[in-house]
């Protein structure tokens, strides 16, 4: 491993992602459109580091209107470009679509940009989706979602606020 790779996991932003490793449980909050919270659903999560801590996986279990879902994340910075990347799949919000993420070159703040696609049998829209995970502290952490609009106009989609289980 490069030496890199090992100053981040001991003192950098690898460092920061192993304190995400262990279980999760919360509450799931759901907006489909503005201001208007449409769920607020337990759920659970566990997460781990894989790949000799390069990333971690994120799985997780809720329920949204009474209906189950799952879903799975891959979260990981990139060193040689200095930013936050991501992969995400859902059983509810994704589809069979998988939706990748980057965040901007040289930030530390660990929030990502995807798109997906609104498709009708009229419609073709592509939306982003920006993610952003706060560390309240080392057994809270907010896992927040927003829909952005094709005009650039965000509004927030989910938000996971976590607790480890001890």
């Amino acid at each position: 491993m490069s030496e890199d790779f090992e100053a981040s996991k001991s003192a950098g932003v690898h460092h920061q992602l192993s304190k995400l490793e262990g279980k999760w449980e919360g509450i799931a909050r759901t907006w489909f459109e503005p201001g208007k919270l449409a769920d607020e659903s337990p759920i659970t999560g566990t997460m781990r580091l894989i790949l000799s801590g390069r990333f971690i996986l994120h799985e997780y279990v809720g329920s949204l209107q009474n209906k189950s879902f799952e879903g799975i994340a891959i979260y990981g910075y990139h060193l040689g470009l200095k930013k936050f990347q991501g992969a995400w799949i859902d059983s509810f919000h994704n589809g069979t679509a998988i939706m990748f993420s980057e965040g901007k070159k040289g930030s530390e703040d660990f929030t990502m940009l995807g798109n997906y696609a609104y498709v009708t049998p009229d419609i073709e829209q592509y939306w982003g989706w920006r993610t952003k995970i706060d560390f309240v502290n080392d057994d809270e952490v907010m896992i927040m979602a927003y829909n952005v609009s094709p005009e650039g106009e965000e509004a927030k989609a989910t938000e996971v606020a976590y607790k480890k289980v001890k």
